[in-house]
């Protein structure tokens, strides 16, 4: 039953996960805007997407042996990527709170969006069942 749900709501699932760890990514960033030596993080949301959707449809690397790597580590677990600053700090931290308020405002309004898809596919889903 789950796996006939995981593919009613396709890549949304995911998407929603990877977009609340990225939230928690742009929050520790603006706590720690006046930690010295704090470097900002960050994930590449659309190549951890578009690994986590290859690995879905079967279109990713293969593992033949334990030993190889994966590209993301574990699927959907993105390793996050240290962000390049526009004007670094003198005390060596790269966070921009500007930047980060506007990444996290815009992160948040792109998770309400994949709630609110994945809310009209479960309706769907709902009026399916019922026969409406």
């Amino acid at each position: 039953m789950a796996n006939k749900l995981d593919n009613a709501l396709g890549i949304h699932a995911s998407a929603l996960g990877l977009r609340a760890q990225r939230s928690e990514l742009l929050a520790a960033n603006l706590a720690n805007a006046d930690t010295p030596h704090y470097k900002a993080r960050d994930i590449d949301f659309k190549a951890v997407l578009t690994d986590v959707q290859d690995a879905q449809q079967g279109n990713g690397l293969r593992l033949t042996h334990a030993r190889h790597l994966t590209t993301t580590g574990a699927a959907g677990s993105p390793d996050p990527l240290y962000r390049i600053p526009l004007q670094p700090s003198v005390d060596g931290n790269t966070v921009d709170a500007q930047r980060e308020k506007a990444e996290y405002m815009q992160n948040a309004i792109q998770y309400q969006a994949t709630l609110h898809f994945i809310d009209g596919q479960i309706q769907t889903l709902r009026t399916a069942i019922r026969g409406d």
